[in-house]
């Protein structure tokens, strides 16, 4: 996308309308969606890896 210069003595104001609650809710509504299938979440094991002394294995989750 290139940058468009504004020509002398013309300046572009662009205000666009307030939403509405409908559109309010139906964009927090798809963000909500995006965010639940797109973040990764974090598993915690509240396993803990153990160690023996003559041979290093780690305990399967």
């Amino acid at each position: 996308m290139g940058h468009i210069k504004e020509p002398r003595g013309v300046d572009f104001i662009i205000k666009s309308e307030p939403l509405t609650e409908k559109e309010q809710a139906a964009i927090s509504e798809f963000i909500k969606n995006y965010k639940m299938k797109h973040t990764k979440k974090k598993i915690i094991s509240s396993k803990k890896s153990t160690v023996s002394v003559r041979k290093r294995t780690v305990a399967s989750k």
